[in-house]
């Protein structure tokens, strides 16, 4: 057979397996023209800057850091207008994406609230998440140094009286929506599809490592072991403290700063996890219960962003890139608590100090 005559039939059955074109009836909805009318931004957010309270609400963020979030992230995701429409100036871009963030709602209902097409939704909420990350994560999350991992370790000694502990590790797994011809990778033993959010977290609940992106498979050890946090724990390359002798153990001598973890963690020179069984002696059982209290906190840490963020609580429909982008943008912006609210966080999020026989 004719080679030409094969190519024209192959390429007259590739062109009749061709998608119709779509032929655009308007260029802009009718609807979305209202935008600087009816919006959301233009109307009911510029409402709620009157209100703290409810912008508060609104957004999950106050009013001053809003603005002053805005002033970091402008630079990198401000548009040129052109002659062919006005671009959507940049505090717009950073409402949508935070009002994602703030209620997990769909592309589609933030879309009709602010009047704009759903697919300017899924942009501008990687933009931002992105720039997000990038103004931020060399502020709020620069790679711990010596004296850092010492300053937390003087933490966990003060608050949650536990000597040599340089932060508490524990892994979260992110519900998502299974991506297409995924297969199992995402499948977790909680019958779910998620990614898995490795944190660490010092003494007063901030997150110091985060680790975004793990499969939904991996347990928290296989995500320890996968990650540049992991790799650096296992050389020795995270720049933690010498080893120290601890006030009342000096019998033990020289001690090394350590990470506490549950027993999804293996045990290392650098992490410790909770001995195992139920008939435990006392001192292994009293052991148990400090290294609890003080892992605890990650747990705590967790809650907070979930309850800050509604997005954690519902099943994330995105893609899995833009999952991680939210995910490292809403570490690093989690802000510390405020003095007013710190005592009642200590006490919502402390264990019970029940006496250890």
């Amino acid at each position: 057979m004719d080679a030409g005559f094969v190519a024209t039939v192959a390429l007259v059955y590739a062109m009749s397996r061709r998608r119709p074109r779509i032929v655009r009836r308007c260029w802009v909805h009718t609807i979305l023209r209202k935008r600087l009318q009816r919006g959301e931004y233009h109307v009911l957010v510029q409402e709620l800057r009157l209100d703290g309270v409810l912008f508060q609400q609104y957004f999950r963020m106050s009013k001053d850091a809003f603005d002053e979030l805005l002033g970091k992230v402008d630079p990198l995701i401000a548009k040129a207008d052109t002659r062919m429409r006005l671009s959507i100036g940049p505090a717009e871009p950073l409402a949508i994406c935070l009002r994602y963030l703030a209620t997990g709602d769909s592309y589609r209902t933030i879309a009709f609230s602010y009047r704009v097409g759903h697919a300017t939704v899924a942009v501008i909420v990687k933009e931002v998440a992105g720039a997000i990350w990038t103004a931020l994560v060399e502020e709020t999350m620069p790679v711990p140094q010596t004296e850092d991992w010492r300053a937390i370790a003087a933490g966990f000694q003060e608050r949650w009286n536990f000597p040599n502990c340089v932060g508490a590790i524990d892994g979260k797994h992110v519900v998502i929506q299974a991506p297409a011809n995924s297969g199992s990778l995402y499948f977790n033993y909680k019958s779910t599809h998620s990614l898995v959010l490795l944190a660490v977290v010092d003494a007063q609940y901030l997150f110091r490592v985060v680790d975004v992106g793990g499969f939904g498979r991996s347990s928290d050890g296989g995500s320890l072991r996968n990650s540049a946090f992991g790799e650096g724990l296992r050389d020795g390359s995270l720049q933690l403290p010498p080893d120290t002798v601890i006030p009342g153990a000096e019998r033990l001598g020289l001690l090394p700063h350590v990470f506490v973890g549950d027993e999804a963690f293996p045990l290392l020179d650098n992490l410790l996890r909770p001995f195992p069984g139920r008939q435990l002696t006392r001192e292994r059982r009293l052991f148990n219960y400090r290294l609890s209290r003080a892992r605890l906190v990650v747990e705590c840490a967790f809650g907070i962003l979930s309850s800050q963020w509604r997005m954690f609580r519902r099943v994330i429909t995105t893609s899995p890139e833009v999952t991680e982008l939210c995910e490292g943008h809403l570490c690093v912006a989690q802000l510390p608590p405020q003095e007013d609210n710190r005592k009642v966080i200590t006490h919502t999020c402390r264990p019970c100090l029940r006496r250890v026989e």
